[in-house]
C-alpha cells in the first residue's frame, strides 16, 4: 500500500498563491506517476494536473495551465503542486493520488488517494 497525506491547504484572496505538498510513505515511491485532481461542492472530481515517475512529461488541464506547477522530488518522498493566481473558482478539495505506473496523465487510473485538503480562494 502507499499511504498520501496532503498538507497547504487554506484560506487566499483572489490572485494570491497557495503550494500545496502531497508526503508518500508506505510502499516504495519509485515508478509511480502521480497528479492531482479537486473537487468543488455539487461537481465531479476533476483532473488537474499529473507528472511522470521521470518527473517527465507533466500534464495540466486547460482551466490551470499557466498558473499551477506540479513537481516532484524523491528525497523526501513528495509531490507538490504550487498554486499561483488563484481564482475562486478554484475552490476545492485538492486530492493526491498515485498509481502502479511510471506514466499518467488525465485519463489515467490511478491507485492510491489521499484524504484532501480544502482550497479557498475569495474574491
Amino acid at each position: 500500500q502507499v499511504q498520501l497525506l496532503e498538507s497547504g491547504g487554506g484560506l487566499v484572496q483572489a490572485g494570491g498563491s497557495l503550494r500545496l505538498s502531497c508526503a508518500a510513505s508506505g510502499r516504495t515511491f519509485s515508478n509511480r506517476a502521480m497528479a492531482w485532481f479537486r473537487q468543488a461542492p455539487g461537481k465531479e472530481r476533476e483532473f488537474v494536473a499529473a507528472i511522470s515517475w521521470s518527473a517527465r512529461p507533466t500534464y495540466y488541464a486547460d482551466s490551470v495551465k499557466g498558473r499551477f506547477t506540479i513537481s516532484r522530488d524523491s528525497a523526501p518522498n513528495t509531490v507538490t503542486l504550487q498554486m499561483d493566481i488563484l481564482k475562486p473558482e478554484d475552490t476545492a478539495v485538492y486530492y493526491c493520488a498515485a498509481r502502479n505506473s511510471p506514466i499518467g496523465g488525465p485519463g489515467a487510473v490511478y491507485d492510491y488517494w489521499g484524504q484532501g485538503t480544502q482550497v479557498t480562494v475569495s474574491s
